[in-house]
């Protein structure tokens, strides 16, 4: 299912054993922000986000990437914790997180109209009690960089100097921080169609579709970042002693070509307080890289 997303924009929904799309209804709610890595004060800690994470980088353009766990172990509890350089946003407690496939942040479209040193970025998110207690969200996350000073466009909100907006949401379970490797987020980008981001949570699907238009992202989309960290707000996940996970991301690039692993290129300003190791890569019909990341 997060190989063939619906060609359609908007909302979706697939149950195992169906192999079919079903439209639902799209929910609106105030966008949490999800931002951007910031420069580090002194004693933020040594964790994984906020700019030390391992991107998959493809020799061309990136048109999908999944992110999956393939091995936990000893996971049995988290907690998004607020960070003081963000203000402590964020959706703080228990089982609180977000699984995130974000894209890099170096490029300029024409959705910049312009604006001298914008850019662009986008995330694909699965977010928990994102749209009320208890209901999750699948969606994307848009970004303009370094927009300036003058008004956003039409949709997106202001956090100065760049602006940001969401894609229709769809709503999906808050799922159990234990059913972690289960859990798999899609992320694509057609130029000139839709990109989609699509959630699996071993037996459902959810999926949200908008206009690539919006940013442009296509046609600059070359690294990805995916990982689980704190819930919006600069946030940190925090782990149990003695969790461990495995993080792969796969890429599709047009080629069998194994993408390279370039350390402390992440872009999201989330966290965990998990720290990583070796990152090793592949090539073939699913080129992808691999970590494991443990306290």
């Amino acid at each position: 299912m997060s190989h063939n997303p619906s060609s359609e924009a908007g909302c979706f929904h697939a149950a195992y054993p169906s192999y079919v799309w079903e439209k639902v209804e799209c929910v609106k709610a105030q966008p949490a922000v999800h931002p951007i890595r910031s420069p580090r004060t002194s004693g933020s800690g040594d964790v994984t986000g906020n700019g030390k994470d391992y991107v998959a980088e493809s020799a061309g353009l990136t048109g999908e990437a999944m992110g999956s766990f393939p091995a936990t172990s000893d996971v049995k509890t988290e907690r998004s914790k607020g960070v003081a350089s963000f203000g402590d946003g964020g959706i703080l407690g228990k089982n609180e997180y977000s699984l995130q496939a974000n894209t890099n942040y170096t490029g300029t479209t024409s959705a910049c109209a312009g604006h001298s040193g914008c850019t662009v970025w986008q995330q694909f998110i699965y977010a928990t009690d994102y749209v009320s207690k208890g209901e999750g969200a699948v969606f994307m996350q848009y970004w303009l960089i370094n927009w300036g000073t003058s008004k956003c466009p039409a949709g997106f909100g202001k956090s100065s100097p760049d602006c940001y907006g969401n894609s229709a949401i769809t709503t999906a379970p808050d799922m159990p921080i234990t059913d972690l490797s289960h859990l798999t987020l899609t992320g694509s980008a057609v130029a000139g169609g839709n990109d989609t981001v699509v959630f699996n949570n071993g037996t459902d699907a959810y999926s949200a579709s908008g206009a690539d238009s919006v940013l442009d992202v296509a046609s600059v989309w070359q690294e990805t970042e995916f990982n689980i960290v704190g819930d919006a707000g600069g946030s940190r996940a925090d782990f149990n002693e003695g969790a461990s996970v495995t993080v792969k991301v796969a890429i599709s690039d047009g080629s069998t070509a194994a993408p390279t692993c370039v350390n402390n290129e992440g872009s999201t300003g989330e966290t965990n307080n998990l720290n990583r190791g070796a990152c090793s890569t592949a090539g073939g019909s699913t080129p992808y890289i691999e970590f494991t990341e443990s306290n």
